[in-house]
């Protein structure tokens, strides 16, 4: 099977945080800038993380690679309650 192709624009627009959220800068602050009010432009700067359904779609379809696998705790069962002495 081949391999999966990684959306180029969404690699450019999106960040994964390492808690697995979809890091993404606000809309409404690249143009007409004069018409928009001052309230609204600074509401609009620095970055915000996706809601769960939208992360959801740009992880499955846009972002294959990035999707964080759940790893498995490893098993310890010589010190479970005493303490870590045998």
């Amino acid at each position: 099977m081949p391999k999966m192709k990684t959306n180029s624009g969404a690699k450019k627009r999106f960040k994964i945080t390492k808690s697995g959220k979809v890091k993404v800068k606000h809309a409404n602050t690249r143009h007409m800038l004069m018409n928009k009010p001052t309230k609204r432009k600074r509401q609009a700067r620095g970055t915000t993380t996706l809601c769960a359904a939208d992360a959801r779609i740009v992880m499955r379809s846009l972002m294959p690679y990035s999707r964080k696998v759940k790893k498995l705790a490893p098993k310890n069962d010589n010190n479970q309650d005493n303490g870590g002495q045998a």
